[in-house]
């Protein structure tokens, strides 16, 4: 596809698409295509002018020979579109605003007064028929206020008041369920399940691994421990405990037999299965999380709470105020001037559109923050606590050496250790399966079921023999393999500045592995960052082993470590913060970090790392770099400071207006237009940018 250059800078090109015109679809599906590249951070499509903006990392060559092999017939099956809707949200939105202005101004210019006057009367009946419906039910909300207000100024013949403040709370409204859908619409497409490729079943019985969007249904495929279920189906083999947390809120796994429905996005906490699809790629589970967000509690932060229930305290004191006023002065005027100031307005606007902004914001940076509690407590935290493999350390650690023992043949050894970690989701896993293919090792299938042991190993069958891989402890200890004893020296000789696996055929070692695992570039930077933004202790919990563990701390200026630790412990060592009084951050990636992960005020993963570790968390960051950790601290600190102060603004600015309108120094019409004006101001405000220039280490 051809792309006409308008404008380029250092990160940042204005493209104009080369076609007559551009559907909403193929607007979406070319932003969903741009927005899978690798070094893209945002794209822009606006499909009425064709044009493109992309905020991007690297070489500008490298992106513009990426567009020019655009076709929207292969986009279709590369990039997956989780939901068409944002697209008409927007336009029908806009549409709505748009015509609401023209029709309030357009009836201010051309239709006579009295005609005015009975459309303002007519269109505020609705207003004053809620406002005496919440009376009846015992209540006093906004909406009684805003339906005296208009009523008391239809009673005194102002009605041009009445249409104002009819029409500004219109507008709104109007804004208010625009930015909420959109950023609802926003947060589920960050919230999908970011699973790319399936274990496909062939009919004879052989696996293949495949993208998901060639999935179709009535395809069979194969789900092992700790990954997500990327399709809704029916089980077809096999038995398994599901974590459906993400759909269903229950924290307990269920158990689930052949026969059974299952959904996408619950996470296969033990077993593995056969799956038959029954819904294709990208049905029902966006639905499901559009539901699940806007029904969920985790949206609302206490902030948002406390500024719900204050406005409405507030409510009575209005009421209050303006019939004392009037009892006071005698004078109509300055009563309902009284009146038309509120402090609901303001509160209730402002503080979820902030909130919501600021998890959009995030959403930009890659970054999903499932709920608005989860930006006020990470301002608010004082303790961090990292995992180390795939968190502080690279998220692909490489092979080392592979050291033999029993006789056995090293590329063989690997062969055999490729074959039982290609399953589960793990950097150390994945580094074995990379380094076999880089050999050229086919590894055909040559084991049983697999059984995944969390924070240890896996045990299986090679034949009549049982063959296990993993830790130190899980291979020496819990299954109690021999080293032979000409084995020993070499065995006592291994190095201790990287990890080892231990592979054991026949309950004898067969093989250890070297992992060398390189920090993350940013690493020491981020420890650094944390302190600065706040945070007053930074902790390191890993299952490695101790010397590892002590020369990393060291490097990278770790206030605490324990090293050898097992997920249970994680946990213990999160209640024991909390017992201290502490606010705890969990940055984790592994399935063997997903209690503590769950047990955090706040639990951060990899994006890279496992999916019951995604789905668990309440916050997932982009696993190319740490440095989002603090973007989001600093987001989170200045979405509270600009909480504060609109809650500054909105009770000094307000209390200012009723004192001017009850001394008679404002009329009715001036004290709606000011208070409805800053209101929506400061609406707007809130929808602006908390970080308005991109990080550096996004450029």
């Amino acid at each position: 596809m051809k792309f006409q250059i308008l404008h380029e800078s250092r990160g940042r090109a204005r493209l104009r698409a080369v076609q007559r015109s551009m559907s909403m679809a193929q607007a979406d599906l070319l932003e969903a295509w741009i927005l899978a590249l690798p070094y893209v951070d945002r794209v822009t499509v606006h499909e009425r002018i064709c044009t493109v903006t992309i905020l991007f990392r690297g070489e500008r060559a490298t992106l513009y020979h990426s567009l020019s092999r655009f076709t929207y017939a292969e986009a279709v099956e590369e990039a997956h579109v989780l939901s068409p809707h944002s697209r008409s949200i927007n336009r029908e939105y806009k549409e709505k605003l748009v015509f609401q202005i023209l029709r309030h101004y357009g009836k201010r210019l051309f239709l006579p007064v009295p005609v005015r006057q009975i459309l303002n009367t007519v269109n505020a009946i609705p207003r004053i028929l809620l406002a005496g419906k919440t009376l009846l039910q015992g209540r006093l909300t906004v909406d009684v206020l805003d339906g005296v207000a208009i009523g008391v100024s239809l009673l005194t013949g102002d009605f041009s008041t009445a249409g104002s403040v009819r029409f500004l709370l219109s507008l709104g409204e109007t804004l208010d369920a625009w930015t909420h859908k959109k950023s609802v619409d926003d947060l589920a497409k960050s919230m999908s399940l970011q699973v790319d490729k399936v274990w496909y079943l062939k009919e004879d019985g052989t696996r293949m691994l495949i993208p998901l969007s060639q999935v179709k249904v009535g395809d069979r495929i194969v789900v092992h421990t700790g990954h997500v279920l990327p399709l809704d189906g029916i089980l077809e083999q096999g038995d398994a405990m599901l974590n459906q947390a993400s759909l269903t809120g229950e924290s307990v796994p269920v158990a689930k037999r052949p026969g059974a429905a299952v959904y996408a996005g619950s996470v296969v906490e033990e077993g593995s299965c056969i799956l038959r699809v029954t819904h294709s790629v990208g049905e029902n589970r966006y639905d499901r999380i559009v539901r699940m967000i806007e029904d969920s509690e985790r949206l609302k932060s206490g902030t948002e709470d406390r500024a719900y229930r204050l406005a409405d305290r507030l409510v009575p004191w209005c009421l209050g105020g303006s019939a004392l006023t009037w009892l006071l002065t005698g004078n109509t005027a300055r009563a309902v001037s009284v009146l038309m100031v509120d402090f609901s307005c303001a509160l209730k606007l402002s503080m979820p559109l902030s909130v919501l902004s600021a998890m959009r914001e995030a959403g930009h940076y890659k970054i999903t923050v499932k709920g608005g509690k989860y930006m006020e407590l990470l301002s608010k935290a004082d303790t961090v606590i990292f995992d180390k493999t795939g968190t502080l350390t690279h998220a692909c650690p490489t092979l080392r050496k592979v050291v033999p023992f029993a006789g056995r043949d090293e590329r063989e050894m690997l062969r055999v250790a490729a074959c039982l970690e290609e399953h589960f989701p793990h950097s150390v896993a994945n580094a074995v399966v990379r380094a076999a293919e880089e050999q050229e090792l086919a590894h055909r299938e040559m084991h049983s079921e697999v059984e995944y042991v969390v924070a240890h190993g896996i045990a299986t069958k090679i034949g009549e023999e049982r063959a296990v891989i993993g830790s130190r402890h899980f291979v020496f200890e819990d299954e109690n393999v021999q080293i032979l004893p000409e084995d020993q020296p070499c065995f006592d000789a291994l190095e201790e500045d990287c990890s080892w696996l231990f592979l054991a055929i026949g309950g004898v070692l067969s093989a250890a592995i070297g992992i060398h695992d390189p920090l993350r570039p940013e690493a020491k930077e981020i420890v650094a960052l944390l302190h600065e933004s706040g945070i007053e202790k930074v902790v390191m919990l890993t299952g490695d082993n101790r010397n590892t563990a002590a020369a990393i701390a060291r490097q990278l200026s770790i206030d605490a470590y324990s090293a050898e630790v097992l997920p249970e412990d994680k946990a213990a060592f999160i209640r024991s913060e909390h017992e201290s009084g502490r606010r705890v951050i969990m940055v984790g990636d592994g399935i063997n970090d997903a209690p503590a992960l769950s047990l955090a005020d706040v639990g951060v993963a990899i994006g890279s790392g496992a999916g019951i570790a995604r789905e668990v968390a309440d916050v997932t960051i982009a696993a190319d770099d740490l440095r989002e950790l603090v973007l989001l601290r600093r987001l989170s600190q200045k979405l509270m400071a600009r909480i504060d102060r609109n809650y500054r603004f909105v009770m000094s600015f307000n209390s200012t207006l009723i004192a001017l309108g009850a001394f008679g120094l404002l009329p009715p019409a001036t004290t709606a237009l000011l208070h409805n004006s800053s209101t929506l101001a400061l609406s707007m405000d809130c929808l602006t940018p908390l970080l308005p220039q991109p990080q550096a280490w996004h450029r």
